[in-house]
């Protein structure tokens, strides 16, 4: 038999699935949440801080709690500019500067990076839902950025998987991962990421710069913001 907080976190979640279903969608307040759950502040309370502690929802004073992970190293004043910055706009960003930043990983690399690097790509390899795509494949050029070892280079691919996490990125990726399936996200991009991760393992940095710039452009085309070219899958 459930427990009444156990009872009360199984109503929290049905409630986030309904109201907040996207990484980054924002909350009701707890004043509503409670009335929504059926239980006591405190009970409440309660719930959220086992949902925090599992990197479901995150809080931030005077902005509310939203939905998914935290965003890693981002600075509020960075809010505004996160806001207003477009899906669209993020992928043109992320053209410009990750193939310069796998570039920067191959000559930096070490022997354990690659380990590393193989394990991201397992990981988005063994993904099964949309949710799973999305952790594994923000994870993995993350990792990308630390194998560069540039703390700014860390702190911008951080600031990118911030504007990931908003609604509106969710949204679109959340049509993407319908419209092209996961075969799309488990074999095709993981091939591309293997593609990319082989470069950086043989310390050569054009061939890292060409795999992440066809990987990005890419998903560029499966999400909408670039025509399909002729060769181009």
């Amino acid at each position: 038999m459930r427990t009444n907080k156990e009872a009360a976190r199984a109503r929290l979640w049905h409630v986030l699935e309904e109201r907040a279903p996207a990484s980054g969608d924002r909350l009701p307040p707890e004043r509503v949440l409670k009335d929504l759950v059926g239980c006591s502040r405190e009970t409440l309370r309660a719930a959220l801080a086992t949902l925090e502690a599992q990197g479901e929802i995150w809080r931030h004073v005077g902005q509310g709690t939203f939905r998914g992970r935290a965003p890693l190293g981002r600075p509020v004043k960075d809010t505004l500019l996160l806001e207003a910055t477009t899906p669209a706009d993020l992928m043109d960003a992320r053209r410009l500067l990750e193939p310069q930043v796998a570039a920067a990983a191959a000559e930096r690399r070490v022997p354990g990076d690659i380990a590393l690097l193989r394990q991201r790509v397992a990981e988005g390899r063994s993904a099964r839902d949309r949710a799973a795509c999305e952790r594994a494949d923000d994870a993995f050029h993350q990792s990308i950025a630390q194998v560069a070892r540039n703390p700014l280079l860390i702190a911008l691919l951080r600031h990118f998987s911030g504007a990931r996490c908003r609604a509106v990125w969710q949204r679109e990726w959340d049509r993407t991962y319908r419209r092209v399936g996961v075969e799309e996200f488990t074999r095709v991009h993981g091939d591309q990421h293997e593609q990319v991760v082989d470069a950086i393992a043989a310390s050569d940095g054009p061939a890292a710069h060409r795999a992440m710039a066809r990987h990005l452009e890419v998903v560029s085309i499966d999400m909408g913001f670039l025509g399909s070219e002729p060769g181009t899958s």
